[in-house]
């Protein structure tokens, strides 16, 4: 079963976070073949952590859980929220395996929140800048609950264009970047 995580910081978080990198990827190296995409999210200026996205393949919703809230981050309060939802990989692959590779382009996480029917259940056919692309379900993966991608975009209102305007509830996008350890 994939998840989607998406962690937002809790403000005033930040001298934390930097104190918890090691232990943050010291946890995630435990998750290295599970994992699917990951990295962190900015704030306006495109420097400020804002949140950190995981997408794993994970046996089951306890399994899911318990990435979530065991992360030390989350358990150290860095964290206001958590975000847990099943996914589905649309894509068939990881960020690793994106033909665009890590470096280039502006690169965002797009998160649609659905409000009535299913919509973008299929990839988009001009898919060459999406990393990662799915839908967000229930927990049994019998409901659609949004849709929600990383997509390399010249800005903001491009990465938005991913999803079909006026379909959902909300649609939220974030600055991301391909995360893990430094090379």
């Amino acid at each position: 079963m994939e998840f989607l995580f998406y962690h937002r910081d809790r403000p005033g978080s930040l001298s934390l976070r930097g104190e918890l990198i090691e232990a943050h990827w010291a946890y995630m190296d435990g998750f290295a073949k599970e994992m699917i995409a990951r990295g962190p999210t900015f704030a306006g200026d495109g420097e400020t952590p804002s949140g950190s996205v995981h997408v794993l393949d994970l046996p089951d919703v306890a399994a899911a859980r318990a990435f979530a809230f065991d992360e030390p981050n989350y358990q150290a309060g860095v964290y206001r929220d958590v975000l847990v939802r099943r996914w589905r990989n649309a894509l068939g692959r990881t960020m690793w395996d994106f033909p665009g590779g890590r470096t280039g382009g502006d690169r965002f996480l797009v998160l649609g929140f659905g409000a009535g029917e299913a919509v973008d259940l299929e990839v988009p056919s001009d898919r060459g800048d999406l990393i990662a692309y799915g839908p967000l379900l229930s927990d049994d993966g019998a409901a659609w609950l949004g849709t929600a991608a990383l997509v390399r975009a010249p800005d903001a209102a491009a990465a938005r264009a991913v999803l079909t305007a006026g379909a959902y509830a909300d649609i939220e996008v974030h600055a991301w970047r391909f995360g893990g350890r430094p090379a």
